[in-house]
């Protein structure tokens, strides 16, 4: 027996409402109901239309004592978005209009590149697609 899938991954942050901002405008990700955590802890975000969950905690929130589990840690995080290559160009576009730079684009073998830019809090965050990992069944 093994999972399934990854449900959520989470990245911290300074500014929650900047942060969430930044998700929803550049990324199109959408706040999950009931909105944003009690405390400013964190927010949840649906990233596209299946099972998967951006986690955003405020670290120096999620650190304090609690009777939720921590997720509180420092440092520069990193996710990739999966992306299908023929978005590739419509990505490149949609970053430039919101302003933000494109840090590095990489290709794994024969992929497409994969596109890295930052978040406001310097986390790492890459547009990519699906075949830079053999995921065949065993």
């Amino acid at each position: 027996m093994r999972p399934h899938g990854v449900l959520e991954t989470s990245l911290y942050v300074s500014d929650l409402d900047r942060a969430v901002a930044f998700y929803e405008r550049v990324l199109g990700l959408r706040m999950i109901s009931p909105g944003p955590f009690p405390g400013g802890r964190g927010a949840a975000l649906q990233v596209g239309n299946g099972p998967s969950v951006l986690l955003l905690f405020v670290a120096e929130v999620t650190k304090r004592p609690s009777e939720l589990p921590s997720h509180g840690t420092t440092g520069e995080g990193h996710v990739a978005f999966r992306i299908e290559p023929w978005e590739i160009p419509a990505w490149r576009a949609r970053l430039r209009e919101c302003g933000v730079e494109i840090e590095k684009e990489f290709g794994f073998g024969k992929n497409p590149p994969s596109i890295y830019f930052r978040d406001p809090d310097r986390n790492t965050l890459e547009l990519a697609v699906k075949t830079i990992w053999d995921l065949s069944a065993e």
